[in-house]
């Protein structure tokens, strides 16, 4: 069995584990047991549940005289079906105050100190494919942390920050320009070395028409436009199942804005903030983007036509606590601002097909009911914006920090 002397994957799996810490800090206990919805979940289960993805997939099977840090947990913080026994209702993931967070810290420190003696011994290719999953997976939840605090907090009539810093002021956004794209037959899917999750596998050809992609984000400014001209009044704009949330109350406007007397305000992690017309409006649901590119004149990219335009792009900036205003010249924001929604549902790519066992439900078991999402988020950890990635969510989600770029 060949062994690996590299130490650079002990160093990503500290460095990794410890940033996870880090998004906690300034939190109080309080503030980690909560859940404010049932796709929300608590700071607390997320350290944990990441915790129980090493104790589960990787320590179990290979540690001598394997005993879990508590026989509980295993149900506690699963979220897999096959093969991995029960778990606690999603909804209820706020109802577990017990552990408390100092016997969640001592959970990571415990599976840490044992996965550093694991790999210390040598790391075959199985266990470093299985780590570097790991690794993946909690930068996943990493930028859930964000968003699910952020809601959390949002909840709050004080508005607390999150973040500390002050919120700088966005320079103007960049005109909306259309850049056209003579299509073809294009490679979809991932094609490069080194990690890749499975849902951007196989890597195949498909025919792109020849279309044009908006330069840049939609912005607050002319989202605002929109709900001004009445398009939270107009059915013609709306699939039928978003107007049905219009009509019902659920939906109208961006999840975040706050209308107050004196004008729109816009919740972010550093608090209620003035909102500014330059930044890209986020936290909409796909409904909301399909409504505004109908009554702009336009439509939502499919995913491969983003995927075609965004090979062109450059990766954006590092995470931040949220999306700045466009700038600099040709296809801005594709990455490193806001998730693109796209009118693609999201199904296998020909060919798929996932792994054996519960490491295979990571991504095929959702490939029903939701969209996909192209691009990054100003949340998304370095190493997570590739123009072949899939992200998804159901039509009407808003927690995440999703955004609208036009096609035509």
């Amino acid at each position: 069995m060949n062994m690996m002397r590299d130490d650079s994957l002990p160093r990503a799996f500290a460095q990794v584990r410890t940033r996870s810490l880090q998004l906690a800090e300034g939190l109080s206990d309080e503030d980690c047991v909560a859940q404010s919805m049932p796709d929300a979940s608590p700071m607390k289960w997320h350290l944990a549940h990441t915790t129980w993805f090493f104790e589960t997939f990787i320590l179990e099977p290979r540690e001598a005289n394997f005993a879990p840090f508590h026989p509980a947990f295993r149900v506690f913080f699963n979220s897999y079906y096959n093969g991995v026994g029960n778990k606690h209702p999603r909804a209820q993931r706020g109802l577990l105050t017990r552990p408390g967070m100092s016997v969640v810290r001592d959970y990571r420190a415990n599976v840490d100190r044992r996965i550093a003696d694991l790999l210390a011994g040598g790391i075959d290719e199985t266990l470093a494919t299985l780590i570097e999953l790991g690794l993946q997976h909690e930068q996943q939840h990493q930028e859930l942390m964000l968003t699910d605090v952020k809601h959390l907090l949002a909840q709050n009539p004080l508005y607390p920050a999150y973040a500390t810093d002050a919120m700088a002021p966005s320079a103007p956004a960049e005109p909306l320009a259309w850049l056209d794209f003579e299509g073809g037959l294009a490679e979809a899917g991932y094609g490069g070395k080194g990690f890749c999750f499975d849902n951007e596998l196989p890597r195949h050809r498909t025919y792109v028409a020849p279309f044009a992609l908006a330069s840049r984000l939609v912005t607050n400014g002319e989202y605002r436009a929109f709900i001004e001209a009445g398009g939270y009044r107009d059915p013609a704009l709306w699939l039928a199942e978003g107007w049905d949330r219009v009509n019902s109350g659920e939906i109208t406007q961006p999840l975040y804005w706050v209308e107050q007397a004196d004008g729109w305000y816009e919740f972010t992690l550093h608090g209620l903030q003035p909102l500014d017309d330059e930044r890209p409006v986020t936290h909409v649901s796909m409904y909301e983007a399909d409504a505004f590119a109908r009554w702009s004149g336009a439509r939502l990219p499919t995913e491969f036509e983003w995927e075609f335009a965004a090979r062109q792009a450059c990766l954006g900036s590092g995470p931040a606590h949220h999306p700045d205003a466009a700038s600099g010249a040709g296809l801005q924001q594709m990455f490193g601002a806001c998730w693109q929604w796209t009118s693609s549902s999201y199904a296998p790519y020909p060919g798929f097909a996932p792994a054996p066992g519960a490491i295979g439900e990571y991504n095929g078991k959702f490939m029903i009911n939701q969209y996909v999402l192209r691009g990054s988020s100003c949340a998304t950890p370095g190493g997570h914006a590739r123009p072949s990635y899939r992200n998804f969510f159901p039509t009407g989600a808003r927690w995440q920090f999703s955004g609208i770029r036009l096609a035509r």
